[in-house]
């Protein structure tokens, strides 16, 4: 296995941990390069369910070397929380584990910013965000106003900071808004190095020097093509780019030493916060989709959105990302249904249309065409082999590939490592 993106091919959510759990196995380095603790990752290991945030899955693997890379916007206080769980669950964080000193960091008053920019949107165009300050640290990092972790490392961090806390307190008070403890946030943010101050490293020269050796990189991503803040249905979007674009540039890793782009789609579709969903049900079946699939976000809790596959969707992954296989999850929850419906384009305004549209609100008024498949009515969970699916659930496979034009090289039928198919090549 050659260097390999990993990019969510829906609105996130897809099963993504699962899969870097999963092919961990096969590389030396897992890098995690866009996104911050909006994001949660669910490993399932022995039974015992794990949820990392901003620590790359890979560090539940022994021996393998994680990178917290350039563009992931770091909360020091989650992050410190985070290593204590995964060291108490037995697993070695020293000399695996190394940050980007370029990174950019998240403070309490990123996220006072994020709530009260949320509570003052118009009903309707609130974005759905988790409030943990993501967007506002990237605002930040884009209006050359942000701070790195080398900066917390600096002598002037304390005069750097007030700097920004009072800027930001101006803002909040304006709003009328609670402000930021300058004294509490040093204290906190101090407190925290402690810990995180040996991690932190320029980790250009450590990938490269990886590379240059012939070791094997995965770049884990977060959220999906759907959240991207350049391909994804904006305004109702993440902050940065979860494109296979974002793994080079979040990492320093340049886009020639990629080999690979793995997309991971639900073999259904989920969605959670606000924004257009064409495939989404309103019934019966999307509340059974969503008990069976146990659809509650890792992060936040809430409720996902559920709706049949859209292959218009996953066709504009394989555009934006240049996916070379699939990774297809959660295939077993659809067991129990007589008929599953495929996306296969939409109708819009009269006319049939094969792609996303930019405007929002025209993906709004998309209605899906769809396809109907039949079910298997048998439990695929526990099947080893591909050649043992029911021949319907095959078929079903073979269909979302017809429709993509990409191979499915990895087939998930349940949460632990070991419901999991790795298929090598395209099944018959």
């Amino acid at each position: 296995m050659a260097n390999t993106i990993l990019i969510g091919a829906q609105w996130g959510d897809e099963g993504k941990g699962k899969i870097i759990d999963v092919l961990t196995e096969r590389v030396d380095w897992v890098v995690r390069a866009q996104g911050g603790n909006n994001a949660g990752h669910t490993v399932v290991v022995g039974g015992e369910r794990i949820v990392l945030h901003l620590v790359p899955s890979g560090i539940l693997h022994a021996g393998k070397r994680c990178v917290i890379g350039n563009g992931v916007v770091l909360d020091p206080m989650a992050l410190v929380a985070e290593i204590a769980e995964v060291t108490r669950r037995g697993h070695e964080v020293a000399g695996r584990l190394f940050i980007s000193d370029r990174a950019h960091v998240v403070f309490p008053y990123h996220r006072m910013l994020d709530a009260q920019g949320e509570a003052r949107r118009a009903k309707g165009e609130q974005i759905g965000t988790t409030q943990r300050g993501i967007g506002p640290t990237y605002s930040d990092k884009a209006a050359r106003f942000g701070l790195r972790m080398c900066d917390l490392l600096d002598p002037d961090f304390p005069a750097l900071l007030r700097a920004r806390v009072e800027e930001k307190n101006r803002v909040l008070a304006a709003m009328g808004a609670p402000v930021a403890d300058y004294a509490a946030v040093l204290a906190d943010i101090q407190q925290a190095m402690t810990t995180l101050a040996p991690l932190v490293c320029d980790t250009i020269p450590l990938l490269h020097d990886a590379v240059q050796r012939g070791e094997r990189i995965l770049f884990e991503g977060a959220q999906g093509i759907m959240l991207d803040i350049d391909f994804g249905t904006y305004p109702f979007v993440t902050s940065s780019n979860a494109s296979s674009g974002g793994a080079a540039t979040g990492s320093g890793v340049p886009p020639t030493r990629m080999n690979n782009v793995i997309g991971v789609l639900k073999a259904y579709t989920t969605r959670v916060g606000e924004g257009p969903f064409p495939t989404e049900l309103h019934d019966a079946n999307g509340d059974e989709i969503r008990r069976v699939g146990n659809e509650f976000g890792a992060t936040t809790g809430r409720p996902r959105r559920t709706g049949w596959f859209d292959a218009v969707v996953a066709r504009h992954a394989v555009m934006t990302c240049g996916v070379t296989e699939w990774a297809l999850t959660k295939l077993d929850v659809l067991d129990g249904f007589a008929t599953i419906p495929i996306c296969v384009a939409y109708e819009l305004d009269g006319q049939r249309i094969n792609h996303f549209p930019a405007n929002i609100r025209a993906a709004a008024r998309c209605r899906p065409v769809y396809e109907e498949m039949p079910g298997w009515h048998t439990p695929t969970r526990g099947i080893t082999n591909f050649a043992d699916l029911p021949d319907a659930a095959k078929r079903y496979v073979a269909r979302i590939v017809q429709l993509t034009g990409v191979p499915v090289g990895i087939l998930s039928l349940g949460p632990g490592r070991e419901s999991t198919l790795l298929l090598g090549a395209q099944p018959a």
